[in-house]
Formats: C-alpha cells, structure tokens, sequence
C-alpha cells in the first residue's frame, strides 16, 4: 500500500509548487527594475531610428522606466534583429522590426541568422508612413511621368534609384515600381537616410526612394531634393501639395512602410502582456498622434496577436513580388 504523506508534509509539498509555478508573475510583478533597450537595426537619422526612439519615449511612462535607444545597423536589418532574437528573453532587450527586417529579407537572404516569424514576439505595430520618391533639386525630372519617359528611352544608360539599404521596403518600393511601369532601373543601396540623401542631391544617384519622415524635413525645405510623389494611395497631409504615384499614372500602385516593435522568443508572458500595455497606453496620446502627423506618419493601432496575423498577410505580399520579379540581395 502506498503510505500518504503525513498532512503537514503534504501541504509543505503542494506549497512549494504553487511557489514555484508562481516564479514567473513575481518576475512580471518586478519588472522592469533597470533601463530596457530598444536596438534599432538602421543607421541613426532615418525613418527606423526617428520611431525606435518615438516608442522608446513612448514605453516609459507605462513601464514607469527609462528605455534607451541602441543602433546597430547592418545587412538589412539583420545583424539588430538577429541580436535581439538571441538576447535574453526577459523583456530588457527589444527591437523595432520593420517591413523589411519581419516580412521582406527572409525571401532575400538565402543565410538568415534568425526566423522573425518564430524567434520574435509582436509587441505593438508603431507607425506606418508612405514611402516617397524624391530627386536632386537641380533635376530634370518633375512628375512621374518624366521618370516613366527617361527609363524608356535610356535602357543601355539606366536610371539609378538610392534606398536605405537591400531588403528595406524602399529597396522594394523601387522594385515594384519598375514592375508597375515596366521599366528596368539599377538600386544603388546605402547605409541608411544619412547616406542615400546626399547622393541624390549631390546627382550621384537620380532617385531617391526613401520613408517619408527620413527625408520630409529636406523635401519641404527645397533646397537640395524636391519631391516627386509618395507611395500611399492617399496624399499624406504632411506634403498635401505632393501627388500619389496612383494619381500620377500608376493607378493601384499603394506602399506603406511600417514599423513594430518585438520581443526574443519566450519571454514571460506577463511581461508581453506589459509591454503591450505600455505600448498601447503610449501611441495613444494626442501628443504622439501630433507629433507622427508632422512627419507624415500614423501611430499603430496593432498589438500582440493582431500584429502577427498583420505579418502573416505582408509576408503574402511582398514573397510574391520578390519571387515574381527574381529580385535578390546583392
């Protein structure tokens, strides 16, 4: 006959599970007890960086909490994102995924160093802003028809178009525009906003794809890069005189940039379930909906679950275009 544990021996036991399987709240309940970074996996000035340090500010008072920024850029976004996904899981170190970094390399990279689907928990979709085409001030080209006209009429001296960098929305912004007008036309990708900008404004380059908060502040100044069109299907009020490419002759034609943040796999859930509640409360400031209207930018209105079935339908999206067009990293 099996003997039963003595009362006082039995409760002992069934209290020291319930501690135990109490561990994880306790965790929750202290957190954060020091500074949480945001890596931001793009050089610092553009669009990724302008909105890993929006949520970054945003997160504080929620998390009652400094958070700190922390870029490290590389490989599409890669080298950051991968980082994070092999940070450890305790809710200190974050990312701010983009289109590019959560739905776009892994049909580009052949050598990912981590899955975004598996090895990343949604968190909060931050923004979403349209991508925009600009040129050097100094350019022929006004319209997107003059773009159309000039890659038609020189296939054996292509036109060059500037992104942020392989793998980034802009680099596919570019791609699917030259699949919509039927033209074929060289990406030159740099090292971020920072770099690319310069380029076309100094001529180098003849087109500059790029988010639009990266490059607002220069496209309605004037004076080095003037505006062509943005990549939404409606005008964003920050730039109300720039048409759509839609309206300029590319009917259909919408791209939105979005950016979110995540956290490495397995990480408690109590702490997911706090950082979305940062998250959430901070986006939905009048403060933060101003200031992301002023850089032609929307706060996110995606958390947790709803984020990744988002994802889901982007991966759909942009897998068929990078398929359909062979586009690869270089």
């Amino acid at each position: 006959m099996t003997q039963l544990p003595h009362p006082r021996a039995a409760w002992r036991i069934a209290f020291g599970a319930l501690a135990v399987l109490a561990l994880p709240a306790v965790h929750a309940a202290g957190y954060p007890e020091h500074p949480v970074t945001v890596v931001v996996p793009y050089p610092p000035g553009g669009g990724a960086d302008i909105f890993g340090r929006a949520i970054a500010n945003a997160l504080q008072p929620g998390l009652k909490q400094t958070v700190l920024v922390e870029n490290k850029p590389g490989a599409g976004g890669n080298i950051g994102m991968a980082y994070v996904a092999r940070a450890k899981a305790d809710g200190y170190t974050l990312g701010l995924g983009t289109i590019g970094t959560q739905t776009i390399n892994q049909f580009l990279y052949s050598n990912m160093a981590f899955d975004p689907e598996r090895d990343l928990v949604p968190i909060a979709l931050v923004s979403t802003t349209p991508n925009v085409i600009a040129v050097s001030a100094k350019s022929p080209y006004k319209t997107v028809a003059d773009v159309i006209k000039a890659a038609k009429q020189s296939p054996d001296k292509k036109l060059t178009y500037a992104s942020p960098g392989i793998g980034s929305s802009v680099h596919l912004t570019g791609a699917y525009f030259e699949a919509m007008a039927g033209v074929t036309m060289l990406h030159v990708p740099f090292k971020g906003t920072s770099a690319s900008l310069p380029a076309v404004a100094g001529g180098q380059v003849d087109l500059l794809f790029d988010n639009l908060p990266g490059a607002l502040a220069q496209i309605k100044d004037g004076n080095l890069v003037r505006g062509v069109a943005v990549t939404s299907a409606a005008r964003d009020p920050s730039v109300p005189g720039l048409p759509t490419v839609s309206e300029s002759g590319l009917p259909g034609f919408d791209v939105t940039a979005w950016f979110a943040l995540y956290a490495p796999r397995n990480t408690p859930g109590p702490v997911v379930e706090q950082l979305i509640a940062a998250a959430r409360s901070g986006l939905q400031t009048q403060a933060i909906a101003a200031n992301f209207a002023t850089m032609g930018a929307k706060p996110g209105t995606l958390f947790g679950a709803d984020l990744a079935a988002f994802e889901t339908a982007e991966r759909k999206k942009w897998g068929g275009l990078i398929k359909d067009q062979g586009i690869k990293a270089q």
